[in-house]
């Protein structure tokens, strides 16, 4: 893909011009006006494909360490063994917005014989693993909330146009003890994030471990508000 073609995508999505002050539901719509349609979606984030079909469009609400992730794609794209990533945007409110290379998915064996070449840093990957293990190793000391480990789930290990291998999400926060910290100890939460950068933490999709009914969400919206509104007292 060339760098027209990049500019092309960061233009459509409005990147560079009228939505600078853009929420992970503003970039949905305009993509979706733009022709990108929906193809996946987890507990984090939602997914849609470009017109063109070469690029998918990662969309979060809410996505503390999202930021690791990108630096692992950047910082380790001379591997070969991660997504091309052709733009990144923190939105409104602590959400993110990835577009990269659109990735076909492999066979669950294949993807796990990937992860286990990673994590004994095997010849063939061994680029990438010191490249994952020193992000891993940041994202721990500066983030209070990032996951202790990688996520190993085989979806997480694709297949990109060239026929190449890829390991995508391999980091992620600690989304069981940070919700659970909203209900326990919701001044933890509101004195490690800022409210502008979770703003929309109660509406991560939720899609494979099932999403929060409304009145469970207004409630720890309303614990959260009591914490902030308590921390500035």
């Amino acid at each position: 893909m060339t760098s027209n073609e990049i500019s092309t995508y960061e233009e459509t999505l409005g990147l560079q011009g009228e939505h600078h002050d853009a929420d992970h539901r503003d970039v949905e719509r305009v993509l979706r006006e733009a022709g990108w349609t929906p193809c996946g979606a987890g507990d984090w984030a939602i997914a849609l494909r470009s017109p063109d079909g070469r690029a998918a469009a990662r969309i979060s609400p809410f996505d503390p360490t999202a930021s690791y992730t990108v630096a692992l794609y950047r910082e380790a794209a001379h591997t070969g063994q991660v997504p091309r990533l052709f733009a990144h945007r923190r939105l409104v409110g602590g959400g993110d917005l990835q577009i990269m290379e659109w990735l076909e998915p492999v066979d669950a064996d294949e993807a796990a014989e990937f992860h286990r070449a990673l994590a004994a840093r095997e010849p063939e990957v061994a680029e990438l693993a010191d490249v994952v293990r020193r992000v891993h190793e940041r994202g721990r000391r500066e983030s209070h909330w990032f996951a202790p480990k990688l996520d190993d789930n085989p979806d997480n290990i694709m297949r990109n146009a060239a026929g190449r291998l890829v390991a995508a999400d391999l980091f992620g926060a600690d989304g069981p003890r940070l919700y659970a910290a909203v209900v326990d100890d919701p001044q933890l939460v509101v004195t490690t994030i800022p409210e502008p950068e979770r703003r929309f933490m109660t509406e991560i999709p939720l899609t494979n471990t099932g999403p929060w009914p409304p009145d469970v969400r207004e409630s720890m919206r309303t614990t959260l508000t009591t914490a902030d509104a308590a921390n500035r007292a």
